[in-house]
């Protein structure tokens, strides 16, 4: 009796083995609930932040040192593209703002979008949300915003274009009409998958992506 119930024991051991090394494996992912990449108010208020006015200065002359003058070709882009709808940027036009804007305040947000459409993904909603907040702030309110669309590699380069742009244009009109941003102070261009956040990896997600860029030039902003 003992050796048979000993045998027993050994038994059912081995099938307890044999049944846990049968279960599924957890997912690695198990545990990123994709808020992972969101950001917070704070940080979209730091990011997009202009840069601190240096404080009056005398030089020899005594004469106050003010900050320099803005830009008269900047400023000339900017008021050339308010109000402007997506489309009808011009290929020169979405490089220019691009130069201009690779000098200034940005956060790329990685906001994505559900695949092979401009339909803001449920992971990325609280970013979106976050973005409202920030811009309705009053350090950023009344300042011009560029917010770029970006595809990742699939599909020719018209279809491309015309995705970017909706997509930039699916963040302007929830920030329009959930957070009442004047539509003139948001800036969209499209740029397809041409500048592509990643390179190495031209399918993976975080290609498909809206930046937003903080063109300031307040003196044009509606008020």
């Amino acid at each position: 009796m003992r050796l048979a119930a000993k045998g027993l024991t050994a038994i059912l051991s081995i099938l307890a083995i044999g049944a846990t090394l049968s279960l599924p494996a957890a997912p690695a992912f198990a545990a990123d609930d994709g808020n992972s990449k969101n950001v917070t108010e704070d940080e979209i208020l730091r990011a997009l932040a202009p840069p601190a006015k240096k404080p009056l200065t005398r030089g020899l002359s005594m004469a106050p040192q003010a900050d320099p003058a803005p830009n008269p070709a900047e400023t000339k882009l900017i008021q050339s593209v308010r109000g402007r709808s997506t489309r009808s940027l011009s290929s020169t036009e979405r490089e220019e703002i691009a130069s201009v804007a690779k000098d200034k305040p940005n956060i790329d947000l990685e906001i994505t979008f559900d695949y092979n459409s401009a339909n803001i993904s449920a992971k990325s909603m609280p970013s979106v949300q976050a973005l409202g907040r920030a811009l309705t702030s009053p350090d950023l309110k009344g300042s011009t915003f560029v917010v770029a669309g970006h595809t990742d590699a699939a599909g020719g380069e018209a279809y491309n274009q015309d995705l970017s742009e909706r997509r930039a244009d699916s963040i302007k009109r929830y920030l329009v009409e959930k957070y009442s941003i004047s539509a003139t102070d948001l800036v969209t261009v499209g740029y397809g998958k041409s500048k592509l956040k990643d390179p190495s990896q031209p399918m993976a997600e975080v290609n498909r992506r809206v930046q937003v860029v903080n063109m300031e030039n307040k003196t044009t902003a509606s008020k």
